[in-house]
């Protein structure tokens, strides 16, 4: 049986699932607020828990807030800034006396979909994550694609693509540049974008809700939304051409987003637009994607 775990900023989660997908345990503790020490303690407890519970010994994957540094092997780019520099993968590995995969918690949303989600079989999948931030994850064959620099799928800090005069240069970014994606379409950067312009503070999904129910002011904004996510869809279909792109994160919830993007996307896609195979799709496991994905590290067992 394969063990998952998701390593959050708040609260770290375990599954296990059996040769056929079925889970079988899940537990979930606070994700300890003091060091690092104490996050491997609470993981490799948190295992010992869940091993008990099936009576085996598992497989374990984990997902995790950053990436594996090719050159150093040890951890970079995490939001939970503790973990940065850390050589988790060899702690744990030490603690538990056998080998664990680690990954980024996009790739695992990617690999759950991909697995027995809501792209389940298709070759080619993108997963992204439409949240506070704005990630994605490439999974080929099952399997995640890491890359080179360990960063592959991060599309969200990239530049928005063919931004109109009044999206030059774009808004300030927390890496360091302009106008990334992320700086468009994450969720407090639209209802950032929607108060500044109507005055009207309300969530993402709230503006959302607004303009199915009518609203001119939310319909205005939500169709911009959907444009500019379009235009940054069609980038990674060009040169990725997935078969399926699955959204997770809290704005995945937008039901405009299914309909309307692909339309829209027609106009960005460099290929026939009445013929655009690729699928958008909302999540089969919502929240439990990451977990289930860091336990299908393992496909084999």
């Amino acid at each position: 049986m394969r063990i998952g775990i998701d390593l959050g900023g708040t609260k770290i989660e375990g599954i296990v699932l059996d040769k056929g997908g079925v889970e079988r345990a899940r537990r979930r503790i606070p994700t300890p607020a003091t060091s690092y020490e104490e996050d491997v303690e609470a993981i490799v407890d948190l295992i010992g828990e869940l091993e008990a519970k099936t009576g085996e010994r598992c497989s374990v994957g984990i997902a995790h807030p950053g990436a594996i540094s090719p050159a150093t092997g040890l951890i970079k780019n995490a939001n939970s800034t503790r973990l940065n520099g850390r050589p988790l993968k060899v702690d744990l590995e030490r603690r538990l006396g056998r080998e664990i995969r680690l990954q980024n918690d996009a790739n695992c949303f990617a690999v759950s979909e991909a697995s027995d989600g809501a792209a389940a079989g298709a070759a080619i999948v993108f997963g992204v994550i439409l949240g506070t931030g704005v990630g994605g994850g490439v999974v080929i064959k099952g399997r995640p694609l890491t890359g080179a620099q360990a960063v592959a799928g991060e599309w969200g800090h990239n530049p928005l693509p063919m931004p109109a005069d009044s999206e030059r240069p774009g808004p300030d970014c927390y890496c360091g540049r302009r106008g990334c994606i992320e700086t468009w379409l994450s969720g407090p950067r639209f209802q950032r974008q929607f108060a500044e312009h109507t005055g009207r503070s309300l969530r993402a999904t709230e503006i959302a809700e607004a303009a199915l129910a009518g609203d001119q002011e939310a319909t205005a904004h939500m169709e911009l939304y959907c444009d500019r996510l379009a235009r940054a869809l069609a980038g990674i279909i060009n040169i990725l051409d997935p078969h399926a792109i699955v959204l997770g994160g809290g704005l995945s919830k937008m039901t405009q987003l299914y309909a309307r993007v692909p339309e829209l996307w027609k106009r960005y896609v460099f290929s026939e637009p009445e013929h655009i195979a690729t699928q958008l799709l909302p999540p089969k496991h919502g929240d439990s994607s990451g977990v289930r994905g860091a336990a299908w590290l393992w496909p084999e067992s």
